[in-house]
């Protein structure tokens, strides 16, 4: 096997605290609320089951029907995390379950040592751990991870989004401490956090040019997760699409990284994804500083078993929009492994190389994430 094949750098990975703390929130209720929204709607799980009997429901939900991304859609229920990844909560009398991290993640955390044991028994080199407020806005314990295994781990900073335009200098301050004095990599941006906090305004405006001209200067990449920001639709997905093509065009030279990929279930029909051609019309790909994930098992996972072989039609249509060099594979381990196991989602991209090639599959596993890492590093 050559050398580039053994390179396995996964670009989309997390380590969670105990999500019983207060996840650096000042306010553990106002944690709670994250996690309750973030387990009522995230879509990568399984339905919830009914404890009496077992019997899993679609409707079994912490929050009401047909949610709005708001805090106003949470049910006022109590919510348990009492181990093993589940959620817990009782209404009318009945307790419910949801399995929101894998059942191994006894204790509602997933320390660096515990990665390092999944990384080393799947052959993965190196990853770079991914942010979410449900988990935690806090960069110390990311930090300390990072410290504990710095030739393996690697980590993004985040910054409240819905602080950055009120109190910018200090989200800067912040955001300066974090890149140059506790060792993390670049930036998460999750603009779909700012809806929560009653700021629905476009994300690359005026106000947020000081912040964006701080993060250009400190030469680290911006890793973007996008979705619409109002109601669940392809023309408010494709808004914030655009928003990021402006955002780009004005900082051409900062390394910018669509997480995830596209929102694979959003244009899943059936057996088959369809990307409509606006996407790659809208999006920087001719920008060689623009990268996308390949986010696939924890996003479809739930529909379509390993080795997934009904996205072979989309990943042609993908290489052949995008090539291969600006691609990155990701697994969002832990979350994964509620579906796929760590090693299955690394040969689900080498079941891929009639495709892909063989350098294009070592590429996507490694080497182009390798190479945007040192880059930004240097």
């Amino acid at each position: 096997m050559s050398q580039k094949t053994n390179i396995i750098y996964d670009s989309h990975a997390y380590c969670i605290p105990n999500l019983n703390g207060y996840g650096g929130f000042e306010d553990i209720s106002e944690f709670r609320k994250h996690l309750q929204l973030a387990g009522g709607i995230m879509g990568h799980s399984l339905p919830a089951w009914r404890k009496s009997d077992r019997k899993t429901d679609n409707n079994y939900k912490m929050v009401y029907p047909k949610p709005n991304w708001s805090f106003e859609s949470l049910k006022n229920v109590e919510l348990n995390l009492k181990g093993h990844g589940r959620f817990e909560w009782k209404e009318k009398g009945e307790d419910y379950i949801k399995q929101i991290l894998p059942p191994t993640i006894s204790g509602m955390e997933y320390s660096a040592e515990n990665l390092i044991a999944e990384m080393d028994y799947a052959g993965v080199n190196n990853v770079l751990l991914h942010r979410t407020p449900y988990l935690g806005i806090g960069n110390e314990f990311i930090s300390s991870c990072v410290k504990q295994f710095p030739d393996r781990i690697s980590a993004l900073a985040h910054i409240p989004e819905w602080l950055i335009s009120t109190n910018q200098d200090k989200c800067i301050s912040n955001l300066h401490e974090a890149i140059t004095k506790m060792n993390l990599s670049g930036l998460q941006f999750l603009p779909l956090f700012m809806n929560l906090y009653n700021k629905s305004e476009d994300w690359d405006s005026e106000k947020y040019i000081p912040f964006w001209n701080f993060v250009r200067d400190l030469k680290v990449p911006v890793f973007f997760t996008l979705g619409p920001r109002s109601k669940n639709t392809i023309s408010n997905y494709f808004e914030e699409l655009k928003v990021l093509a402006r955002w780009t065009q004005k900082y051409p030279e900062v390394t910018t990284v669509l997480t995830h990929g596209f929102n694979w279930r959003m244009f899943r029909d059936g057996n088959n994804i369809n990307l409509p051609k606006k996407i790659f019309e809208i999006l920087p790909i001719q920008n060689p500083n623009f990268y996308i994930q390949l986010v696939l098992s924890v996003t479809l996972g739930a529909k379509w078993e390993y080795p997934m072989n009904q996205f072979r039609p989309c990943l042609d249509n993908i290489i052949n929009q995008i090539g291969i060099n600006n691609l990155l594979w990701g697994s969002d381990h832990p979350f994964e492994t509620l579906h796929y196991t760590y090693r299955q989602c690394i040969n689900q991209i080498r079941n891929y190389r009639d495709i892909l090639g063989e350098d294009g599959v070592a590429n996507i596993l490694g080497l182009n994430m390798q190479t945007l890492m040192n880059s930004t590093t240097d």
